[in-house]
């Protein structure tokens, strides 16, 4: 790693950070997180190369690559292994399971990015806890943060549902109801003003107002 990630102190990174940037080699050569200004990003960590829950999250993360494009939204993977490890591990992918990795993959072997976005403890002595993804928008700031243990396997498609409706309602004018899929209603923000809070209550469409998704 060129660069450590710049860190005003220890602790866990929360939705609305601005993602701490750091400069790595990868399979793809060397990559800075600046380098993804603009459109959206999945930093996702994994244990080790060459364990099976990463090799299925891998290969699934692989033939879902057409539908991360259409969304804009870039991959960059990250594990303690080695550069070489990381070569590998994708080469024995490709072959085994006939699908590209065609997003790159950090190489950390001291830790320093894992432990500056809080996916390791200061005292952890491996990587075993790290199975966490910081999904980034075009702005550079976190905008969901998801971990799993390490012995179970994170939901491809429920990570592009995350981002389909990180991208709805980015702009504020809307939110996405639980389970919200392209297409379903979406809902309106509440109105908190006080002649409408105070209107004799009849209905809850006050505070839980669905509506059309239009676009």
């Amino acid at each position: 790693m060129d660069a450590a990630p710049s860190s005003t102190d220890c602790r866990s990174l929360k939705i609305g950070d601005l993602a701490p940037n750091f400069r790595a080699r990868t399979t793809q050569g060397t990559r800075s997180l600046q380098q993804y200004r603009g459109r959206w990003l999945l930093f996702f960590s994994h244990p080790a190369d060459f364990t099976p829950v990463c090799t299925s999250e891998f290969v699934a993360l692989a033939r879902a690559q057409q539908e991360f494009d259409r969304l804009d939204c870039a991959l960059l993977g990250l594990s303690v292994d080695s550069l070489y490890a990381h070569v590998a591990w994708v080469q024995t992918i490709q072959k085994s399971f006939d699908v590209n990795i065609n997003f790159p993959i950090v190489e950390d072997p001291s830790m320093a990015i894992g432990r500056a976005y809080g996916m390791i403890d200061d005292e952890s002595a491996d990587s075993s806890a790290m199975r966490a993804s910081y999904f980034i928008d075009p702005e550079g700031v976190i905008r969901a943060i998801t971990w799993y243990p390490l012995s179970v396997g994170r939901s491809v498609d429920e990570i592009i549902r995350i981002i389909l409706a990180l991208q709805k309602t980015a702009s504020g004018q809307v939110f996405t109801p639980e389970g919200w899929r392209p297409g379903k209603d979406v809902l309106a923000p509440p109105d908190q003003t006080l002649p409408t809070v105070f209107l004799p209550l009849t209905g809850h469409d006050w505070f839980y107002k669905l509506m059309k998704d239009k676009t």
